[in-house]
């Protein structure tokens, strides 16, 4: 686990980025609060200044469960599963199909019981005790080596 601050999530995500490619997802983990959101809010401002998009908004998707994003050849699906009670509503939402030009991120994703092949776990923890934060990453698939060794 690597300790950092929400000053750090941008240095972060220009990290995973590098290595990010279609048809990539991006699991995060964590508490409410505990900077799922943000990350995912600044990987979506990173492919959009690397794609020379106009930054937009980026919301949570906890009441809508779902935010797309178009990127010229890409598309970003932003998913918040913290609402789904049923698997059956995962099925409606295309999670686990195949597609070649989108990259999932996917917030709650201990909702689902599938795992995706190619993906990048991040575990977000906010220590009350101490008021600080820690992260945790896990690759799979092609993200099997990488690290993050320091911010």
């Amino acid at each position: 686990m690597i300790k950092y601050n929400l000053s750090q999530i941008d240095s972060i995500s220009k990290k995973v980025l590098i290595n990010l490619s279609k048809p990539d997802c991006i699991l995060l983990f964590g508490e409410l609060g505990s900077g799922k959101t943000t990350f995912a809010r600044s990987l979506i401002h990173q492919l959009q200044k690397k794609n020379k998009i106009s930054k937009t908004d980026v919301l949570s998707p906890t009441y809508n469960i779902l935010y797309e994003y178009e990127m010229r050849s890409l598309k970003v699906m932003h998913y918040d599963l913290y609402r789904i009670k049923k698997k059956e509503e995962l099925k409606q939402l295309g999670i686990f199909e195949e597609h070649r030009n989108i990259i999932r991120i996917i917030e709650w994703p201990e909702k689902m019981k599938k795992n995706i092949k190619n993906r990048l776990e991040i575990t977000f923890y906010y220590l009350t005790e101490s008021q600080s934060r820690k992260i945790k990453i896990k690759g799979f698939g092609k993200w099997k080596k990488f690290k993050l060794n320091a911010i």
